[in-house]
């Protein structure tokens, strides 16, 4: 692969844009969000088996996880940059040998510091491969549908989440949880290697005004406006201004999401509900994510990517809001399923917004970027939910810093739509449409 960023004469032609070819390639792409983000959702699975076999706290048991996710944000930033530079294969077989050795070196590990780097290089260059690179790579090859496309990709993400935990709880209890790992790391790591294969295609490289990519009824790119967009400032700003924005709102969207999905099973409890209580809300509340994710997509391609953030914003704060005066069982079941069908849809719309007005060859260092953001926003608000609670003793003081925080991003995203009317209204005045 050349050393360089991508260009119209290296990418694939426009033709194959929302094509059969782009179609099979999202089914590729799935596949493979599925197998790299494998190790997010097992680790919490074994944590009983190895505290017990390493003779650790919780807390001690609970570093692998948080290593990983540290670990994935950074490697979201180096995988991204890469893969906009040599092409997304390359980068993809470097990740299956990340997820397998990681898998491989966790199961041999003999102690919980080599468990926990393990998890650190599973992070780093496994899951990372398979996340920001791919939402950049998806939206690049979708058009019409790009909205939908975008959230079965990170669809993928939740279903990882429920399909692995039952399996590797069987093998826990058939063959051990050494076994198990090295099995995993073997079936994740070829099966990405096969998958990467097909992805030798460079994404093609088209500019469209945003406003043509909505012009039409189910978001069908109509003829290109006769005023495009300028892509080398985003909304009016320059782009690391643009791009620092965003991630600030990626931080304070996700420490306010982090809050009912880390603690729900811990709220649970002091309710006196129960663990596996909050255990299953917290599954009806990814499951209901899965269904948002692609829900919001369909949005997404009619009213656009900031709009859709906007929404998903507005509508997490009533989620939140919601759990302040409802502490019946029955009503936090159905508050968390609200609350999975409200923000499903709000980490994918940060990677359409990068497609729809930041430079294409930019896209995997940036989305890269949010998606990191976000990751520090989850970490930074299951931490902080908990120094609340242990500072007041009660919940209700986290619910509401967390709508805190949502109050933030809907500021942010709301500026931003702000500034994408005036900018057109300006232009409009300037050089008006023809008719």
């Amino acid at each position: 692969m050349p050393n360089t960023p991508a260009s119209p004469s290296t990418a694939a032609p426009a033709s194959l844009i929302d094509s059969r070819q782009a179609a099979w390639r999202l089914l590729v792409t799935l596949g493979l969000v599925v197998l790299g983000n494998s190790s997010m959702y097992v680790v919490s699975v074994v944590l009983p088996a190895v505290q017990a076999e390493f003779g650790v706290g919780r807390a001690d048991a609970s570093l692998p996880y948080t290593l990983m996710m540290v670990c994935l944000g950074i490697g979201g930033l180096w995988t991204g940059r890469m893969a906009d530079r040599h092409g997304l294969m390359p980068v993809l077989c470097v990740g299956a040998v990340g997820v397998c050795a990681g898998f491989v070196w966790a199961g041999l590990s003999g102690s919980i510091w080599g468990f926990g780097l393990a998890h650190g290089l599973m992070g780093l260059i496994g899951a990372s491969a398979t996340f920001a690179p791919l939402l950049a790579d998806t939206a690049l090859w979708w058009n019409r549908r790009r909205g939908i496309a975008v959230a079965i990709c990170a669809s993928g993400n939740y279903i990882a989440g429920a399909l692995w935990p039952p399996i590797v709880q069987h093998g826990i209890e058939s063959i051990g949880w050494r076994h198990t790992y090295v099995l995993m790391g073997l079936v994740c790591g070829v099966g990405m290697l096969l998958l990467a294969l097909r992805m030798r295609q460079r994404a093609p490289m088209v500019l469209l005004d945003v406003s043509a990519v909505h012009a039409s009824p189910g978001g069908a790119a109509a003829a290109p406006a006769p005023v495009a967009l300028d892509r080398s400032r985003p909304f009016g700003l320059r782009p690391v201004q643009a791009q620092l924005l965003l991630c600030v709102a990626g931080v304070a969207c996700c420490v306010a999401m982090a809050m009912p999905q880390v603690h729900i099973v811990a709220y649970c409890t002091d309710l006196g509900f129960g663990a596996a209580r909050g255990a299953e809300m917290l599954s009806l509340m990814l499951a209901c994510g899965i269904v948002s994710r692609l829900v919001s997509g369909v949005i997404c391609d009619r009213i656009g990517g900031v709009r859709t953030l906007l929404l998903g914003s507005a509508l997490q704060g009533v989620g939140l809001a919601l759990f302040l005066p409802f502490d019946g069982l029955v009503p936090l079941y159905v508050i968390s399923a609200m609350f999975g069908l409200f923000q499903g849809g709000i980490v994918p719309a940060y990677a359409i917004i990068i497609r729809e007005y930041f430079a294409l060859q930019e896209a995997g260092a940036r989305v890269g970027a949010v998606i990191m953001a976000t990751l520090i926003g989850m970490a930074l608000g299951g931490w902080m939910s908990g120094w609340i609670f242990d500072v007041t003793g009660s919940y209700q003081a986290a619910f509401i810093n967390g709508m805190g925080w949502n109050l933030l991003n809907l500021s942010i995203v709301g500026w931003l739509y702000w500034r994408i009317r005036h900018q057109r209204g300006v232009v409009g005045r300037v050089q008006p449409r023809a008719g």
